[in-house]
């Protein structure tokens, strides 16, 4: 299974528009394992960046001046992503773009180069509904270290998304440990039955549950008597 997390950064929100890539990043899994492979180029995209773009990115004019043009890259980067699953957050943009770059240049979109699409952004929805799920968030709840994140930057930003993908897919009822030895394959560690333990109960002492009723007499108070607590215990 070859899967590459992908991110790019751009000179604004619109390849409808004319906004241009400005950075690409790109890392290899295979088989849930980073294979050490990358891709990235930041991009001279031939127009100015919008000004809210560069607080997000940080990528001037005139650092990006001297960048090869994507059309230097393409090939490479068709080569790099032709037949692999691409696991993008919020995955709609960034296509937009590259398939608005590679179009420009007469070349395959993503989709007639094997590619498979997985949103991440959709995929965090499903599992966190309610909550927010931009990268940071995620980062946040799975914790995962983003502290070196003061800014967005596409390698940065895929080789977080891959972690956190990681720890969105991972099976809860089992424990694997990520480390293959030399002609191995990877350790598998069996759940544990968690029923074959008897767990102590404390019983509260007269302190704590006349404390405990203070509480529920002050609940009873504010809401009329229709303290929850009462009602499930009755």
């Amino acid at each position: 299974m070859r899967q590459i997390f992908l991110d790019t950064e751009t000179t604004g929100l619109s390849a409808v528009d004319g906004d241009r890539l400005v950075e690409v990043g790109c890392i290899e899994m295979l088989n849930r394992r980073l294979s050490g492979r990358t891709l990235h180029h930041y991009l001279n995209p031939e127009r100015s960046s919008n000004p809210e773009a560069v607080k997000v990115h940080g990528l001037t004019d005139e650092f990006l001046a001297d960048k090869p043009l994507f059309a230097a890259v393409a090939d490479e980067f068709i080569e790099f992503v032709r037949d692999a699953e691409l696991i993008i957050h919020n995955a709609a943009f960034d296509v937009g773009f590259l398939d608005a770059e590679l179009t420009r240049l007469g070349k395959p979109r993503l989709a007639e180069l094997g590619c498979t699409i997985t949103d991440s952004l959709l995929m965090a929805r499903e599992l966190f509904p309610g909550k927010a799920n931009s990268l940071d968030a995620l980062c946040k709840r799975l914790e995962v270290d983003n502290s070196n994140r003061a800014l967005h930057g596409a390698l940065l930003d895929a080789g977080l998304l891959a972690e956190v993908y990681i720890r969105m897919t991972r099976g809860q009822d089992s424990l694997v440990i990520d480390v293959v030895e030399e002609g191995g394959s990877a350790l598998e560690v069996a759940a544990i039955d968690l029923s074959q333990f008897t767990l102590p109960v404390l019983a509260a002492s007269e302190q704590e549950a006349a404390a405990h009723e203070a509480v529920l007499a002050e609940l009873d108070k504010s809401s009329n008597g229709r303290t929850i607590w009462r009602q499930v215990m009755a």
